[in-house]
């Protein structure tokens, strides 16, 4: 006779989850959430693919000593290393993390230049070696057009599977909202980032509510734009606080946003692969199939709604004047950067 609990406690297969750049601060800080359940669910096994340059081979490795001293229930293995196709083999989930900075004195065309060979590079390894279903999360800068070279070069790879990340953007722009209406950010929900993860991208509070709760009588949802009743600061303040957030945390931290980073990127994959709470959308950078007259083929940001693992754009939203000629600015920045990009692969 069987036993009444032999098959609950069947494990799933551990999901292959590759981070590269993985021994700098964006990764540091992503490691134990991957590791903890954060990312995937608290059921799911992970092994963790981390993937650096050589003169962070040490770094890496130190990382992994941590990812082993953490004792994560949920973690089934550590590759670190330095060899992309090691790196890369049969991964399920791809975050990348790996670029060139723009520092102080670099030209646009040189920090393009450099990016654009690494993730051609990283496109033709992906594309070789993942799992056929692997879906890509590109997070460094400029995040959008790196994910543009990597679908370009990775043809093989559905482009419905490359996506980069506006999570952060739309995130603090909830977080914004939140601490004006002084109310729980989980109440705020269906703000919207459009375009370039840059200074031009578009957050929109147009479609935006608050679940208010004071009493039975009065609950439900209420517009963010109603209940803010200051247009002046949301169609100016509110939005320059989001463009340029990042600057602000590297003035005052002197390094980068790398927890909310991280923190971003794993609400990104969580809600792709396991769906997004019904009645509300997210910010994904994704492939424009033309909607809301976005160039085709540009990787732009849009709201979407995901379910079975796959993302779905919103449709039908009504775009007033002021959002067309913002969602039109930050396209025509993108329009360039992939002219700059096929110009650095002569």
């Amino acid at each position: 006779m069987r036993h009444m609990w032999s098959s609950i406690n069947v494990e799933k297969e551990p999901v292959k989850v590759l981070v590269t750049g993985a021994a700098g601060q964006i990764g540091y800080a992503l490691m134990p959430l991957i590791a903890r359940g954060v990312m995937l669910g608290p059921n799911q096994p992970v092994t963790i693919h981390m993937l650096d340059i050589e003169q962070a081979a040490e770094a890496l490795h130190g990382v992994k000593m941590e990812l082993i001293d953490g004792t994560f229930p949920l973690l089934r293995g550590v590759v670190a290393t330095t060899d992309v196709v090691e790196a890369c083999s049969d991964v399920n989930i791809a975050i990348m993390l790996a670029g060139i900075p723009r520092t102080e004195g670099m030209e646009r065309k040189d920090v393009m230049s450099r990016n654009v060979s690494i993730y051609k590079a990283q496109a033709s390894a992906l594309e070789q070696h993942a799992a056929d279903d692997c879906k890509v999360l590109v997070v460094a800068n400029p995040a959008n057009t790196n994910a543009l070279i990597l679908k370009e070069f990775a043809p093989s790879i559905p482009e419905k599977n490359i996506t980069c990340l506006t999570r952060l953007d739309h995130n603090r722009a909830l977080g914004q909202i939140a601490e004006k209406l002084k109310v729980q950010v989980n109440d705020v929900k269906n703000i919207i980032i459009w375009g370039n993860h840059s200074s031009t991208q578009y957050p929109d509070v147009n479609h935006a509510t608050v679940t208010t709760s004071s009493d039975e009588r009065s609950s439900g949802e209420r517009s963010v734009r109603h209940l803010i009743a200051d247009d002046k600061w949301l169609n100016t303040e509110f939005i320059t606080t989001i463009q340029q957030r990042g600057a602000a945390i590297i003035k005052a931290r002197k390094l980068s946003s790398a927890l909310s980073a991280a923190s971003a990127a794993c609400d990104h994959m969580r809600d792709w692969v396991l769906g997004t709470p019904e009645g509300t959308w997210v910010s994904m950078g994704v492939c424009s199939d033309g909607s809301y007259g976005i160039e085709p083929g540009l990787i732009y940001s849009f709201p979407v709604t995901c379910q079975n693992g796959e993302w779905s754009i919103v449709q039908g939203l009504k775009i007033d004047e002021f959002s067309r000629v913002k969602m039109d600015a930050t396209a025509s920045e993108l329009l360039e950067e992939k002219s700059l990009a096929y110009s650095c692969l002569g």
